[in-house]
Order: C-alpha cells, then structure tokens, then sequence
C-alpha cells in the first residue's frame, strides 16, 4: 500500500511540472473540456485531455 501511495504521489508531482507545457501545447481546452461556473465557482473537468493523455502513457507503458 505504500508503494502504491508512492506512485500516486510521484505522478501527481509530474503531472503538477508538465501542467503548463500541457497548456501551452493546448491540452485542457480540447473540445470535450468541460469548464463551468456553480454556485459562484469556476470547474473544470478535462474529459477529452484526459483520456488522450491516458492513451499516451497506454501506448508508452506497453511500449517498454
């Protein structure tokens, strides 16, 4: 269990670096990105950025 709390830490420390070089090469305004405004908020749910970028590390993952 703490090698999966690892992992899931790690990714999301290089998911956090890569987030703007992701937004300067267009991720997260796909057609499929859903942004809104709820109760004085604004959200964000990146359904197509998401499963392209899944795709990807599939792809990479089987690769090696």
């Amino acid at each position: 269990m703490i090698r999966w709390m690892l992992v899931i830490f790690l990714a999301l420390m290089l998911i956090s670096w890569f987030t703007p070089l992701l937004h300067k090469l267009g991720f997260g305004r796909l057609p499929g990105d859903l942004r809104f405004r709820l109760f004085g908020r604004d959200w964000f749910i990146p359904l197509t950025t998401t499963v392209i970028l899944s795709m990807i590390a599939s792809l990479v993952s089987h690769w090696l």
